[in-house]
């Protein structure tokens, strides 16, 4: 499969290659989520060696990066005996390398586990060796935690050292749909609704398969791929996972509100608001505030959600139904997620309404802020605006077989004058998002009144 987007990432590594500076790169993400893909694509045709570190001890660690560098420096002792210290290896390269050079370290947390001083290592071996010759250093890795801990955080030995970083997060919904191309919308979105926008689970999907056969065969059957994938990279960043899972099941089955969340899991308050913070900080879960909040970090309206949206997924469909799939009953699994799944699919779109307004700008107006808006009872899927210019856009999605008529229009205009933001100063625009498209009436007041209209992700002209 070809490599898919990550032109900006790309760019930034080649501009950092164009430095005549040693250059120390941190790139960190979700696992699966494509690191190494993007390191292998920018090393290609350069000088490189790459080691992946493996979960193994420190000594064993040594004697493979011994024998990756003398494979690349034709060095049949070394290739031999290995590093004996990690001090010989930053000696070597000092003494070896002439020449500009990209040395990778994946999965550099698994070095920090087998030596606890790893990153202090790294930062005399940077100091005293390496910093003065032409090394482009990268250290990559998939527990963000943990390359927090070891290597971005302020108190980390490495902190300071590094010259860029690169926090690679998943696919937009475009991007995602580069991967199936002539595949419907509709086919994309319900992909993109379980996979999300992991480049390593959407190339696991066959669009030459049902939806039905896609999730029988990747994800619930006990030797699937993604059966256990959740329990993995949950296990592999806490600790104490048990408590983790309950609060992840909760806000995933739609308990949101902090308060239904300690119902839910019978945890205590205080407890409950260290696990949220590890998990916001993870970005496994985000507070999420109306978009015209003043004082987001101060309001009380905050909802949680899960961020990963393979993981509300798994948390929503197959933990839930373990026993069934460990049993083989499928069929009545499947069931149980095509009776629901739809509001999944729905929930997505009006999500995925923010990233089609952002490719739209230029038939509106620049847009500072976008986001969802609620207040008690009532709430607006998209709300933008520009605070300067004094512009505010209210959009309403529709996922649903039926067109959309006037009387949805006529409710956004209603919910709209409940938004407290720049009262009686702002110039108020309208967009509305529909699968099915709209009704001939509302095409004609759509015309009168500039309504921006939206049928899937294309823009009608009214």
């Amino acid at each position: 499969m070809k490599f898919i987007n990550r032109e900006r990432e790309l760019g930034a590594l080649e501009k950092f290659w164009q430095e005549n500076e040693a250059q120390l790169i941190v790139i960190y993400g979700k696992r699966r989520i494509g690191k190494t893909e993007l390191i292998k694509q920018f090393i290609k045709g350069k000088p490189h060696v790459y080691f992946l570190a493996q979960r193994i001890n420190d000594k064993e660690n040594l004697r493979l990066l011994g024998e990756a560098i003398g494979e690349f420096y034709s060095d049949d002792i070394l290739r031999r005996t290995g590093f004996q210290e990690w001090k010989w290896f930053f000696e070597y390269a000092k003494n070896h390398i002439k020449d500009k050079i990209v040395l990778v370290f994946d999965e550099f947390p698994y070095l920090a586990e087998a030596n606890k001083g790893i990153s202090s290592i790294f930062q005399a071996g940077w100091n005293e060796n390496i910093k003065n010759i032409p090394v482009f250093l990268i250290l990559c890795g998939s527990s963000i935690g943990m390359m927090e801990d070891e290597v971005l955080s302020q108190k980390a030995p490495l902190f300071g050292r590094r010259t860029g970083q690169i926090f690679l997060k998943p696919f937009s919904f475009s991007n995602t749909c580069k991967f199936y191309p002539g595949l419907s919308f509709e086919r994309c979105l319900e992909f993109f609704a379980i996979a999300g926008g992991n480049p390593s689970y959407l190339k696991r999907f066959s669009p030459n398969l049902s939806l039905d056969r896609n999730m029988v065969e990747h994800i619930l059957q006990p030797e699937a791929f993604l059966y256990d994938e959740v329990e993995f990279i949950l296990c592999e960043e806490l600790r104490e996972p048990r408590n983790y899972f309950a609060i992840l099941k909760a806000i995933a089955l739609g308990k949101n509100k902090f308060g239904e969340i300690v119902n839910e899991t019978g945890l205590a308050k205080g407890i409950l608001h260290k696990y949220l913070f590890i998990l916001e900080d993870l970005r496994l879960i985000q507070k999420e505030v109306p978009v015209t909040e003043k004082n987001p970090l101060k309001s009380r309206k905050g909802l949680y959600k899960l961020q990963d949206q393979f993981i509300k997924f798994w948390f929503r469909y197959v933990l839930p139904n373990k026993r069934n799939i460990e049993e083989g009953t499928t069929n009545y699994v499947l069931n149980k997620i095509k009776s629901d799944f739809p509001a999944v699919v729905a929930d997505n779109y009006e999500a995925l309404c923010q990233e089609i307004i952002k490719s739209h700008e230029d038939k509106l107006f620049p847009l500072e802020k976008i986001g969802r808006w609620w207040d008690r009872n009532e709430e607006i899927d998209l709300i933008a605006f520009n605070e300067e210019e004094k512009k505010i856009l209210f959009g309403e999605a529709k996922w649903s077989n039926k067109p959309v008529g006037v009387d949805i229009y006529e409710d956004l205009k209603r919910k709209s004058q409940l938004v407290d933001w720049n009262k009686d100063k702002r110039t108020e625009n309208f967009c509305l998002f529909s699968k099915s498209g709209f009704t001939e009436n509302l095409l004609k007041l759509a015309k009168k009144e500039k309504i921006a209209l939206f049928q899937k992700d294309r823009f009608i002209e009214p």
